[in-house]
């Protein structure tokens, strides 16, 4: 089975068509891409598999189960992480704060065991930190857990979002332009990320992305929308050769 089929998926807002007819089939342990224009309806979809907007047509099956009409939290206690293409980050907290309070939603002691401050309480407690230093360490920012994260470089404020949805233990992964704003350096220290994401953690990861050498290198399969809808579907070296991915978006683009 796969772990996740979208069929004729199609979202209007008002009278604009921003998808059309979308479809799409990931199987565990695939890495995908999606590329295209801006405007091209890439991060709609995302918002359309995680509930954030409800499809006017079409089906989104995640390990066998309908998702069309769950709530965010419901869709993300199934197994779906994301990040945004605009952080989403709250400005006064400690970069390890952020990760520990996604680990929030699987806690099992319970408003009692929270006021009484219970062995079971302390013991969770305790397992939420070690896990939240594992995640800040293999993204390599544990040296910054302490640090409010308003204070820090964008590049890094993009890892502790990356790390912030890899602590609701998803089996997907949807990366939003996880390398908007870093550096070179930092990019290739982020792509590095993702392969130990998918290799350690077992995780499927759909991404979207602008820059190319980021597509090209992590993704086994890309896709390419325009206008909403898909204009090729391949491998990097299928997308790369495509008389309609150049015109409507690589022609644009300096491919590395």
């Amino acid at each position: 089975m796969p772990l996740l089929r979208i069929e004729n998926l199609t979202h209007y807002f008002g009278g604009l068509r921003a998808v059309h007819n979308y479809q799409v089939t990931i199987e565990p342990g695939q890495v995908r891409g999606l590329i295209g224009p801006n405007g091209a309806g890439k991060t709609t979809i995302f918002n359309l598999i995680t509930g954030m907007y409800r499809p006017t047509e079409g089906e989104i099956l995640f390990n066998g189960t309908d998702l069309v009409g769950l709530r965010p939290h419901q869709i993300a206690s199934l197994g779906i992480g994301r990040t945004f293409q605009n952080l989403r980050l709250w400005r006064h907290m400690t970069v390890l704060d952020h990760v520990k309070l996604a680990h929030y939603s699987r806690i099992h002691y319970g408003l009692m065991g929270a006021f009484l401050g219970t062995a079971r309480r302390h013991r969770e407690e305790r397992e939420i930190e070690e896990k939240s230093f594992a995640l800040l360490e293999m993204m390599g920012i544990a040296h910054l857990a302490d640090q409010v994260v308003t204070n820090l470089p964008y590049g890094v404020q993009r890892k502790v979002e990356i790390a912030r949805a890899l602590a609701v233990e998803p089996k997907l992964l949807l990366l939003d332009e996880p390398t908007a704003g870093m550096n070179p350096e930092e990019m290739l220290e982020t792509m590095g990320v993702i392969r130990r994401i998918r290799d350690e953690l077992g995780l499927t990861i759909f991404l979207i992305e602008h820059r190319m050498k980021v597509v090209m290198d992590l993704c086994e399969v890309i896709q390419t929308l325009d206008f909403g809808e898909v204009i090729a579907e391949g491998t990097p070296d299928e997308i790369r050769s495509n008389p309609k991915v150049i015109e409507a978006y690589l022609g644009k683009e300096v491919i590395t």
